[in-house]
This record gives C-alpha cells, structure tokens and sequence, in this order.
C-alpha cells in the first residue's frame, strides 16, 4: 500500500481490479461475468460515495455566503470536496464531481435570477457554471497527483474562478470563494492578494485540514511512519493562510493613515413597486429621491445632521434623463441647492448613436451636471443581449434586454465639496464583482468608493446581499471606505476595514449619513493588480503539462516514479496505469 495520499492511502480510492487470472488455467464465462459484476458494482459505489461528498460541499459552500456568512463553511465545502476528489481516479470522475458540487452549490445560490422571469435563465446558467466546476474537477484530479495536493487543489480552484469570471461575455464572478469570508478571519488577506488569494487562502486551509485527517488516518491503520513528512506539510500548509491574515489583522489600515475627511450621505428613496417594471412610474422614483433628500436638507437646517459634503443617489434614481428633460433636471437642482451639496445622480442617458448608457452624474445645483461616468462593464442578458436572435428563441423575456453602450474613460469623478474636490470612484452595481473596476477606479485617484446600484428587479432575494458582501470585500481589498446606494435596498456605508457603519433594510425608504476617511495609499493588493490571478493560472498550467509528460512516458517509455508526494514501488506504479490512475 501507497502511503501518499492522491494514491491508495484515501480512504475514498476507488476499488483496485481483482487479480489477473492466470491464462493457463483459463476463465469460464461465469467466472468472467462474476469478476466484472463486482468491478462494475464497486466503482459504482465509489463515484456514489464521490458525488454525495460533492452534493455536501456543494450545500456547504452555498451556506457561507449571505445572508447566512457562515464563513466557515467555505473552508469546510472545501475540505469535503478535496476527499471528493482524492485518490487514483481517472479525469471523467473528477468532471462528474465538480459537476455535481456546482448543481448543489449554484442552484440555491442564484435562484433570484429566475425571480420574475422563471427558472429557465436561473436553472440554465447554474448548468453553465457548474460546467465549469467539471473542468476544474479534472485539472485537480491531474493536478493532485504531484507532490502537495492540497496545493494543487487550491491553484486549481482559483483557476475555476478566473476562468468563469472571464469567459463568455466578460464572465460571472459571482460565487467566488473569496466574497463568503467578510466575515471570517481570512479577510485582511484582501489587502495583499486580493479575491484570488483569498479564494486561494480558502481551498488551501480546507484541502490541507483534509489531508491531514486523510494522512493520520492511514497512519492509524497501517502503523508506518512513513507519513509523518506529509502530515507536518499539511500542518504547514493548513497554517499558511490564518498565520498571514493574523499578522495583518491589527489593521493594516493603520498604515494608511487618512489625512481628511468627507461628511457622505446615502439616499435610498424606494421604488413604487417591486419586478421588472419598477421603473414604470419613472417620475415616482424620482419624486422618492428628492423627497427623501429634502428631508435631508430640512435637518441640516434644524441642526440634526450634519452638512454633507455630497450625497450619493443610486442607480437608475432618475432615469428620467436630466439632460434632456427640465422638469427633471429642475427637481434635482432645488434638492441639491436645498441641501446644499452636490448630487451624484444616477440615469441613462441617451447618446447620439441611439445607444443609451448608464451614467452617472454629478449635479451641483445650479451649475448643473459637472461631472459624468458611464458604467464600463455591462451586464449581459440585462443591460444587452448576446446573440439576441439566438436567445430570443428561449424566453420571451429575451425582449427586454436593453442596448446599452459601454463607457470609456476614467473611473474616477470629482465631486465639489465644501472642503475641495473630492475624487470618487464608480463601480455601478454589477461592476463591483469584476476586480479590475474598483482597482481601476483607485489607479485613477480614488479615496473613496460609490457603489450605485438597483436591485429592485430581484425582490427580496439573497441577491442584495450578496452584492454587499463584494462592496465590503472591495473596502478591505483597496483600503478605502465604499458608499453603497441602491434604489430599494440594502444601501450601506461601509468602512475601509470591511465593517458596515450604517445599513438599511430593503424597499423602505432611508438616508444615511457618516463621515468618511479619505485614504490616497494604495495597498499590495492594488499595487499587484491581476498579477497572483495570472502568476497561479501559468503555475497550474504548468502543473497539467508535466502531468500529461509523465502520463506519455508511462504510457511510451520506460516505468518511473510515482507521481505522489511519496516515492513507491515500480509495481505500485505498473498497478497504476493498469487501473487507469493516469489518465
């Protein structure tokens, strides 16, 4: 018997084939039909046993996120999944599990996709990213046979989520491991490696505890000691991540010290009604805004808040566009004269070639709108439709897609204030996701993030928080405080350690106020950029490629080492390829 682990020490292994008959002596039929009975029988219960430890990560995992943040079930989902996937198992076994664990794990956790148009779209992209979980399946299931998997397996994972986060129409990050741990001690890992490496921070704690027990538990049975080196590895490995993230708890802000300040309010004036025509009576929401923003202004005066430097609106507040309707564009002056600061108003607006974009504005009273940003990334099968003849054909919903352009420019904004210009970043609603707007937001002299968003079209789904989770992810990843304004909830300010200072409840109206740090270092995290992302997509390629050297020269050339962490016999190896472990 093996001693590594990713060979015959796990304990999930699929069954090894009977001994060879000897030819000699011949085989009967009966014989023959008995030994493939047992064979088949046998690895039938193994991928049982494989997929339901899948089905169970996948749950796990699906539990960490909001609103539960059971952060801890991220680690444990992958520690579970890990066992799914060790041992001497062909590829085709690991694409069935990952398979298994992206159903169990997509489909509770995006069911507000199919809130008002039915479950199709919702139950059709949870086939598409769990087809991704296949593949990742596959490369740990390779991956995993060289020396350290837990290590393997993490890189892998990352790769699952570059991947998906990419590919097609500009990618889906929702989902990633990274955004389940705001809650969870992992989280100042933000600062320095970003999603990537807190993603990577979670595969690796839960494969390396996994391994552990797996290593232990052979040792307990066999009585070697030949295990003991891959037991103190995966101790090591286990402690990588908390070790990093304690040494950077006591607040790596604090090296970011701010040297002013912004007074900011968030308005959540609601939305007349809830699905996909909210904005049916676009007058109405309108009308909430200022009405909540004039409330603002009347305990400003009375001295029951403090003047805000600007107020932050969300998206779609008035998509009654300003610029070209005055009745509009007069109701949002007197707010922000009454008030007393400027506006950050979002709305679509019109373009010359009849291609709207979602912008937002900065509206300073009387001078009007001084400042714009259209949003950079938009969403498909929302704000476009991909293959619109295509899709059209599956829901008559498809109809609904809008043709918004993409924005250029910066993604930064200046904001008049009562202290100076203030520079704010934009990542509007489904932006926040994506890693390269907020960071492309700080490299354009953000100190403070706005997150306008509207969220009316899901309901009272998981989806708002969910999106808050990476609003507060994006605070700790960059070190710099994030407004969130959404039309009908959850609004928040959130400070630049993750913590949310002020939150509202969802369809009620609300204002909230703070005052802000403006921070202008940037952190490692910003500072390397895509950089971890890219450095272990190249690592685990080239993991694939001396997996598939070794599988050639199994198969063409002369016998070699084992692939596992622990040299075995050249027999053990033969046994190997016999059963297929190589391919």
């Amino acid at each position: 018997m093996r001693d590594s682990i990713g060979d015959d020490a796990t304990i999930l292994d699929d069954p090894a084939e009977p001994p060879r008959p000897s030819r000699a002596a011949g085989d009967s039929a009966g014989h023959a039909s008995r030994r493939w009975s047992t064979l088949v029988s046998g690895r039938w219960a193994a991928l049982f046993v494989r997929c339901a430890l899948a089905l169970v990560a996948g749950l796990a995992m699906w539990s960490a996120f909001p609103p539960r943040n059971w952060w801890f079930m991220a680690v444990i989902a992958m520690g579970v999944l890990f066992l799914a996937l060790a041992g001497p198992i062909r590829g085709r076994v690991g694409a069935v599990v990952g398979f298994v664990f992206g159903l169990a794990f997509y489909i509770p956790l995006l069911p507000w996709i199919g809130v008002y148009v039915g479950p199709l779209p919702w139950i059709a992209l949870s086939i598409a990213l769990a087809l991704y979980s296949a593949l990742f399946g596959v490369c740990a299931v390779w991956t995993m046979r060289l020396p350290c998997p837990p290590l393997w397996f993490a890189v892998s994972w990352v790769n699952l989520e570059t991947l998906r986060s990419s590919f097609p129409f500009g990618g889906f990050p929702w989902g990633r491991a990274a955004f389940s741990q705001v809650d969870g001690p992992l989280l100042p890992l933000a600062s320095i490696l970003g999603a990537p490496g807190v993603s990577a921070a979670v595969a690796l704690l839960g494969a390396a505890v996994a391994w552990l027990i797996v290593v232990l538990a052979t040792r307990a049975v066999t009585g070697t000691g030949s295990v003991a080196r891959a037991a103190a590895l995966a101790v090591v490995l286990a402690l990588v991540g908390p070790i990093a993230a304690i040494a950077l708890t006591p607040d790596t802000l604090d090296r970011n010290v701010a040297s002013a300040s912004v007074q900011v309010a968030a308005v959540q004036g609601n939305v007349p009604r809830l699905g996909l025509d909210f904005n049916a009576q676009r007058r109405a929401v309108l009308d909430n805004h200022v009405r909540e923003t004039m409330h603002l202004a009347d305990a400003v005066r009375s001295g029951g808040a403090e003047q805000p430097d600007f107020v932050a609106w969300p998206e779609n507040a008035s998509d009654i566009s300003p610029l070209t309707n005055s009745d509009a564009a007069q109701e949002i002056t007197d707010a922000s004269i009454s008030v007393g600061a400027p506006i950050l108003v979002g709305t679509l607006v019109m373009n010359s070639d009849g291609r709207p974009t979602n912008s937002v504005l900065v509206w300073d009273g009387a001078h009007g709108p001084v400042a714009r940003y259209d949003k950079h990334i938009v969403q498909p099968f929302g704000e476009y439709l991909p293959w619109r003849p295509f899709f059209s054909m599956f829901s008559s919903y498809a109809s609904m897609a809008g043709n918004f352009r993409p924005g250029t420019g910066p993604s930064a904004i200046t904001v008049p204030g009562r202290s100076g210009d203030v520079t704010v970043g934009v990542s509007t609603c489904w932006e926040i996701a994506f890693d390269r707007s907020a960071k492309a937001a700080v490299d354009d002299g953000a100190r403070i993030l706005y997150v306008p968003t509207n969220n009316a079209t899901f309901g009272k789904t998981d989806m708002t928080y969910q999106q808050l989770a990476m609003s507060q992810f994006r605070a700790v990843e960059h070190g710099r405080a994030v407004v969130v304004a959404a039309t009908s909830g959850v609004s928040a300010i959130i400070e630049p350690d993750g913590s949310i200072a002020h939150e509202s409840g969802v369809f009620t109206p609300a204002v909230l106020a703070d005052r802000l740090p403006l921070h202008s270092a940037r952190t490692v995290a910003t500072v390397l950029g895509a950089w971890p992302q890219w450095i272990i997509v190249v690592v685990t390629v080239g993991g694939l490629l001396v997996v598939l050297t070794r599988r050639y020269r199994f198969s063409h050339g002369p016998r070699g080492a084992d692939v596992g962490d622990i040299p075995a016999a050249k027999g053990d190896v033969r046994e190997s390829e016999e059963r297929g472990d190589n391919g």
